[in-house]
């Protein structure tokens, strides 16, 4: 008879039905959008999906910093960790790299979630951003970041993780997201807390 071991999955991704969807933010050449409500002790998980990300400004990266004062100030020291794989449309060149440019070390800046992304009226990214237990007041916040986007004058296809941890024990209780410089063109963001 056979044996068969279980296989550990991310719950919330694998079953949409355990996100509940707080909040929904369209950007139309917003410098920032932020999230300062719906970030509390009613969930252990929170995750943001952003779709569609277009940048006013070629070749900039979209970030995200947190807040401890209900978005008074974006200033959360991080630690941090990126990588990315890509491959050009072409099939000409492909890359696997570890990114510590785009690592923090206990900085308190915006954390890239992409870099150097495209804004040609095809160009875009989308992915998540999934925070852990924010409003603990004993333990750092971590987070995971996934992006996928199409690179800039290259074209090719950037698959982007990242991750690490804000390094605080207050409570984290908002969120915002911009681009490294210009305006977030247009896209849209969702707030999920996960049961």
């Amino acid at each position: 008879m056979a044996t068969y071991k279980s296989i550990a999955y991310d719950q919330a991704l694998a079953n949409p039905s355990a996100m509940v969807l707080l909040q929904e933010q369209e950007a139309s050449g917003d410098a920032t959008i932020s999230f300062t409500s719906g970030i509390d002790s009613t969930y252990k998980e929170y995750i943001f999906k952003f779709i569609n990300i277009h940048p006013e400004t070629d070749a900039k990266s979209f970030s995200f910093n947190g807040s401890i004062d209900a978005g008074s100030n974006y200033n959360v020291a991080k630690t941090t960790t990126f990588f990315r794989a890509q491959h050009l449309e072409s099939g000409a060149a492909y890359a696997f790299e570890y990114l510590t440019a785009e690592d923090l070390h206990q900085g308190t800046g915006f954390q890239n979630i992409t870099n150097n992304f495209g804004n040609d009226a095809d160009q875009n990214a989308s992915g998540y951003l999934h925070l852990f237990n924010p409003s603990d007041t004993t333990f750092v916040k971590h987070y995971i970041s996934v992006a996928n986007s199409m690179f800039t004058d290259s074209e090719a296809s950037a698959n982007l993780h990242g991750g690490g941890y804000l390094n605080t024990t207050s409570a984290v209780d908002a969120i915002q997201f911009k681009m490294s410089s210009g305006d977030i063109d247009a896209g849209i963001i969702k707030l999920y807390g996960v049961n």
